[in-house]
């Protein structure tokens, strides 16, 4: 029996037929989420033109990170195939831990290219993203509630030390993501001072000339000037 290729198996139409069932399954959970949400934030005392408004301000805070994903995508498609690609991104993961791990599940089988690759380490990259990240899942699954509970009864404790220990987990987060960028000139250093500038140059307009309206946008209009701008810096790199 022949070998099925690396190629062959990542654009399989199995592999489409698994996917979309995955990506309707998920939709729908959404969907019966979405509905459970709004009927609850009415039950409590939220009138519709306020969920209304609630959802006006959150449509475009999703849909530039939307655009990112988009970009990710053309990104992961010839490496993991577009099924892959397609699940990996719009359910769960990101374009950085995809990449490494493919890398990594390739290294493991010794294999330099995709091109040298066969079925085997494509099921092998699958298995490898699956088992990584699935930690995370599990572990929100367990011990969510008490985190969440612990975090009230701190702030009821004392405010000042939830603040502060919310702040911390972000800022430790940021420090994480960006400051390795800053060690060698890069798109992804240049793209990150971009969307700074662009948020300080916002702030400014909106505090010099009460801009209200930028209250909800500037950070989907910081994180889309830095996104059209790494355009710019890869050609110039």
């Amino acid at each position: 029996m022949k070998e099925v290729g690396y190629l062959e198996a990542s654009g399989h139409w199995i592999t489409y037929l698994t996917v979309a069932a995955g990506i309707v399954y998920i939709v729908f959970l959404t969907l019966v989420i979405l509905r459970k949400s709004w009927r609850h934030g009415l039950k409590i005392g939220y009138t519709r033109k306020q969920l209304l408004k609630i959802v006006k301000v959150a449509i475009p805070h999703t849909l530039v990170p939307a655009a990112a994903v988009l970009v990710g995508f053309f990104t992961l498609a010839p490496l993991l195939g577009i099924p892959l690609s397609w699940w990996r991104l719009s359910v769960i993961g990101n374009t950085t831990y995809e990449i490494i791990a493919a890398n990594t599940a390739l290294t493991a089988a010794g294999v330099a290219d995709v091109k040298a690759a066969s079925g085997r380490e494509f099921v092998l990259i699958i298995y490898v993203m699956s088992i990584g990240i699935m930690g995370g899942m599990v572990l929100s699954v367990a011990l969510s509630r008490r985190i969440h509970r612990g975090m009230f009864k701190l702030r009821a404790a004392d405010r000042s030390w939830s603040v502060l220990s919310v702040s911390t987990y972000m800022t430790t987060i940021a420090i994480v993501f960006t400051v390795p960028a800053f060690f060698h000139l890069s798109t992804s250093l240049l793209t990150l001072l971009t969307g700074v500038t662009a948020t300080l140059i916002l702030t400014a307009v909106k505090r010099r000339w009460s801009v209200t309206w930028l209250n909800e946008l500037s950070f989907t209009m910081s994180v889309l000037v830095a996104m059209l701008s790494s355009v710019l810096w890869e050609r110039l790199l």
